[in-house]
């Protein structure tokens, strides 16, 4: 009975401390402004199913997005053999499901072999890609420290977890002489170890997959891979717009109704606004903290980002990184009953006013991002800030804003002669 004992106790703490966690991230997301997107449901299960089930825009890019598949389908996969291992621990059996499912186990054990073999080839490949070929946007300046220290970090408990269960598969295949696809060229290994000594070499790895799983899901909130989770909302919640529509600001609109008709009635409740655009986090919606906490940290976004392409400093995924970054600060703020001083320290310490004007609002980082992501909402929000509260805009913007105020048109010349084109 200690197994079990030990494996409930595991278990129960493992899953406050993670239930804890999300309840802390849902507070700090809802910390957001509101905002409806539960209009279009069918519309958003379809892009839900083709963006975040379907693996559609990572496919774009068929050998990075097959691999990035293979690892998809053994979490997935991994979530059933997570079920037996629950039972198991609790009741103290070994593989519960073996007799009441007969031979579909065993096909499903080798399928689930295939894929694991799969998840490890891609795996040391990604490895590969970050530490040998080191791929440019995987070896930028805002991955520096723990970010990409947590891409390392998710492979290797990937690799030992897989490597844990062909273990635990080829040390039972040595005992009952049944042969595994893959784990049975693990088997000449075991071959000739005493049978106490085998049963023992199981049960570590057993608890060694069990505990790493255990660990995986209480590290999942605090890495980039967060979004295994959160990826299927946020495509859910996504933008169903045409991406260039940007939404003016109801206050702004009705200020500027309100000024043109000094005799129309304010709408019920309303309340004169006192800031304008984006300060901080707390002024960004629920869906754009949502968007930081989902964000992959894959860099799809910032490399085909024409500013940055072209030298500039914008990176969208280091904006989306520096948003829930914030967020995190202010929530930890809000745990230890401290109070937040949004004038002292703000999203715009984390962002330079250089990166937002360098971008130019094409959305091709909204298009590449693999679950839908857009960091041009934070931006455009932030400029309206710089604009609208600080009369910080680009010295450009601020002489056609002047010819538009006065001439009523970008240019420098008076509305008066805007017909003198013809009499040339």
């Amino acid at each position: 009975m200690i197994q079990p004992i030990l494996f409930i106790l595991c278990l129960l703490v493992a899953t406050y401390i993670f239930v804890k966690k999300i309840q802390n991230i849902r507070r700090n997301i809802l910390l957001g402004k509101d905002k409806q997107l539960n209009d279009r449901k069918k519309e958003r299960w379809l892009v839900t199913l083709k963006v975040a089930f379907g693996q559609s825009k990572m496919m774009k890019r068929p050998i990075v997005g097959l691999m990035h598949f293979f690892i998809y389908a053994g979490f997935l996969l991994i979530n059933i053999e997570v079920l037996e291992i629950i039972i198991d621990g609790i009741s103290g059996s070994h593989r519960v499901f073996m007799d009441p499912l007969g031979n579909l186990y065993t096909v499903a054990i080798a399928f689930f072999e295939i894929v694991g073999l799969l998840v490890i080839i891609s795996c040391v490949l990604f490895l590969i890609r970050r530490d040998i070929l080191k791929i440019p946007r995987l070896n930028m300046k805002e991955l520096e420290g723990f970010p990409k220290k947590d891409a390392h970090y998710i492979l290797y408990i990937e690799l030992v977890l897989m490597t844990a269960i062909m273990i635990m598969n080829a040390v039972d295949g040595t005992l009952s002489s049944s042969a595994k696809p893959i784990s049975q060229f693990l088997v000449p290994i075991f071959s000739g170890i005493e049978t106490h000594t085998l049963h023992s070499i199981e049960r570590i790895a057993w608890w060694i997959h069990a505990l790493g799983i255990l660990a995986f899901l209480n590290y999942l909130p605090y890495s980039k891979h967060f979004h295994i989770i959160l990826a299927f909302p946020n495509t859910f919640y996504s933008k169903l717009e045409p991406m260039g529509k940007m939404e003016n600001l109801t206050s702004v609109i009705t200020e500027v109704n309100l000024m043109m008709d000094p005799s129309a009635a304010p709408p019920e409740g309303y309340e004169p606004p006192t800031s304008f655009g984006v300060k901080d986090v707390n002024d960004l919606t629920w869906k754009n903290l949502l968007d930081a906490y989902s964000c992959t940290e894959c860099g799809r976004c910032t490399s085909v980002c024409p500013a940055n392409i072209t030298g500039k400093l914008l990176s969208p995924r280091k904006i989306m990184m520096a948003t829930r970054d914030r967020i995190e600060e202010v929530g930890k703020a809000i745990d230890q009953k401290i109070e937040v001083n949004h004038d002292e320290k703000n999203l715009h310490t984390y962002i330079s006013e250089e990166e937002l004007w360098a971008c130019t609002t094409c959305n091709a980082c909204a298009e590449a991002c693999p679950i839908n992501i857009d960091p041009v909402d934070i931006i455009s929000g932030m400029r309206q800030y710089l604009v609208m509260e600080k009369s910080a805009a680009p010295t450009e913007l601020n002489n056609m804003f002047g010819n538009i105020e006065n001439n009523g048109a970008p240019w420098q010349f008076s509305p008066s002669d805007r017909g003198n084109w013809k009499e040339n």
